[in-house]
Order: structure tokens, then C-alpha cells, then sequence
């Protein structure tokens, strides 16, 4: 049966600044109170520095608060980006420093209700397979050894499913995954990593395969809209990806603690739109007042992914793929700032 999501407080025509952003993308969404409600301790986020983290954090914090919940959201990092850790605390965030490569700083970890592993290495992996290999597989078994019995949602990645044709609906959870790439190769050593600890101690799991989520400051849509302002190519060759506004994806989330098994579950999490990359660059430049610069020619296959679970489970996003171009575009044209972290969507061979 499927559960429609409210549209929440009405959007914003446009975003302006940082703090309007986070504000935006921080408010708790439809189904994360309730789920939130049925913890019977605190939430831990493990991994919360990186480029979700912070919001989905602070949509829980939010939550809770809605709800009357004295339980803490508890953010554990190494925190390497100035000011991280203080803007999480000044917001009701628990925050612990912490390498989670450390055996002894993970068995120090405090006990949670459940916890949400975001940890993990993509961006630089060509250039470090070691360290990618160390931060994708063997960290999951110092934590999925501390948390033996403590449901985890598990971020792992889209990634790891082969190429389809783009004639089709796309990859489900049942598609067998085939990494093409050596990082790929270790976002399914990650999921098998949880599996075993999974089935070995009979925790409760499930494997978030994310298919990128977008915000103003990075994503498909922010590359795609700065390329164009920026008077740079836009190269459509792999064609067709979907995307999920990173609100969207954080409640998704949170959400599927109420959904964890032994062995783990699966989930696509992204959106059902298909989007071109040919059309993205055409609408953005219409958006812009520019004309799109675009390169290459779609290849017949790509990584998509047929999202019905997700939407039959969760319902639709909050926010349409129309809002969405309207704020990147006006965000991009007023020089709003980027994380310098770019997707990469192009890139076929999963070399990063």
C-alpha cells in the first residue's frame, strides 16, 4: 500500500543563502516523527561529516524535538571541515571525533537505539585503492561488530549494479550486482561486509543504494546548471540518471529503521524520473539565458534505476523536478556556493 507524503510547508520560490538551504532541506518530512517515535534510546549517525550527514542529522534533531523525544542524535566524525562540529552541536547534535578505522576509538562508541552508517570513501578512490578498500570494507566490520544487534541502515551505493539498457525499466533490488570499477567493487564489499555480520548476529539491516541526491550546492543538477554558467561543455554521453532532492533521501532513511531485516533489505533510493542529460543541459539553458555547449552522444546504456519499491513504499518526493531546476538555476546565477565535490555523472568506467 502506498503511503502519500504530504507536501510539507510551502517551498520558498527561491533559496538565498546557506542558511536558508539548510533550514529548507532540514525540515522534517512526513513519516520521520513516527519512526522516530518507536526508538527506545538515541540515534547515532556514523559517518555525519560528509555531504548528507549534516542535514540528515538535523532533520532527526527536528523530528524528535516535534515529537517530545528527550533522546539525543549523536554525530560521530574525524569532523576535518572547520566548523562542522560546532554548527552540528549549536543545533542539538551530540558529536563524537572519532577515526572509525580505529578498532579501540569504535569499541569506545556508547550504545544506540540504531544507527545510520554514511562512512565511506568515493571521491580520490582511483588514486588510493588501499585506502578506499580499508574505508569501504574494513571499517564496516569494526562497526558492524561494535553494533551487533542494533538495526543499521547501511548508504551504499546504485553504483553497484551493471549498465542496462536504457530501453528497459531499469535495475530493481533482485538485479544481481555487477560493479564496473574497482571503487564499485568495494561499495558491494561494504553491503557484504554488513550481510555477514548481519546473518552471523542476527542484525537487522538494510542496504541504502543511493542513486544521487541533489541539493543546490552539488549533484547532477548543480553540475550540470555551473557547466552551462560557466560557458563549459556538458557531456551527455552516459545519457540518463535519476536523482532524489537530498531531503527526500535523508527521510527516506530514516524512515527505513522501521523496514531493517536479517538478512539485510534492499532499496533503491532515488527517484522514478529518468533524467536526460540532453534535456537537463537544454532546460538549464533556457533557465540561464545561455545556450548549452553539449558533447557526445548517448550511449544505449547506462546505470538507471526502476524506483517503484520506494515510491510504492514511501511515496512521492516533496519537491518537483521543476522547483528543483528553478532554485540550482537562480542559486548558480547568484554565485551560491559549491562543495567542490563534483558527481562525476559522466564518467562510465566508475573511475573516480
Amino acid at each position: 500500500m502506498t503511503t502519500q507524503n504530504a507536501v510539507p510547508d510551502e517551498f520558498p520560490a527561491v533559496i538565498e543563502t546557506i542558511d536558508q538551504l539548510e533550514e529548507v532541506i532540514s525540515r522534517p518530512l512526513p513519516g520521520v516523527g513516527e519512526e522516530l517515535a518507536k526508538l527506545d534510546g538515541d540515534l547515532m549517525i556514523l559517518g555525519v561529516g560528509g555531504k548528507m550527514g549534516p542535514s540528515l542529522a538535523q532533520q532527526a534533531r527536528r523530528a524528535l524535538d516535534q515529537i517530545g523525544s528527550n533522546y539525543s542524535v549523536i554525530g560521530v566524525s574525524r569532523f576535518r571541515q572547520d566548523g562542522l562540529r560546532q554548527q552540528l552541536e549549536s543545533r542539538g547534535i551530540k558529536t563524537i571525533a572519532c577515526d572509525l578505522l580505529d578498532r579501540k576509538a569504535v569499541g569506545a562508541l556508547p550504545d544506540a537505539a540504531a544507527t545510520i552508517f554514511m562512512a565511506g570513501m568515493k571521491f580520490g578512490s582511483s588514486g588510493a585503492p588501499s585506502m578506499t578498500w580499508a574505508m569501504n570494507t574494513h571499517m564496516p566490520s569494526l562497526v558492524a561488530d561494535r553494533f551487533q544487534g542494533v538495526p543499521t541502515v547501511v548508504f551504499s551505493s546504485g553504483g553497484i549494479y551493471p549498465l542496462v539498457s536504457i530501453e528497459g525499466a531499469g535495475v530493481t533490488e533482485e538485479t544481481p550486482p555487477d560493479p564496473i570499477s574497482e571503487y564499485a567493487q568495494s561499495v558491494l564489499g561494504r553491503e557484504r561486509i554488513f550481510e555477514h555480520f548481519s546473518r552471523q548476529h542476527a542484525t537487522k539491516m538494510l542496504q541504502f543504494r543511493l542513486f544521487y541526491a541533489v541539493e543546490l550546492r552539488y549533484g547532477i543538477l548543480y553540475d550540470i546548471a555551473s557547466a552551462i554558467w560557466n560557458d563549459q561543455s556538458v557531456d551527455v554521453s552516459n545519457g540518463y540518471a535519476n536523482c532524489i532532492w537530498q531531503a527526500d533521501a535523508n527521510a527516506m532513511a530514516i524512515r527505513c529503521l522501521g523496514r531493517v531485516e536479517s538478512p539485510p533489505n534492499i532499496l533503491n533510493a532515488t527517484g522514478p524520473r529518468r533524467l536526460s542529460f540532453r534535456r537537463l543541459a537544454e532546460d538549464f539553458g533556457k533557465l540561464l539565458g545561455k545556450t548549452p555547449e553539449i558533447k557526445g552522444t548517448e550511449e544505449k546504456t547506462a546505470i538507471v534505476a526502476d524506483a517503484s519499491k520506494a515510491v510504492e513504499i514511501f511515496g512521492p518526493q516533496t519537491v518537483d523536478l521543476q522547483t528543483l531546476m528553478q532554485w540550482v538555476a537562480h542559486w548558480v546565477k547568484n554565485g551560491g556556493a559549491s562543495l567542490g565535490k563534483p558527481t562525476h555523472f559522466e564518467v562510465r568506467d566508475g573511475k573516480y
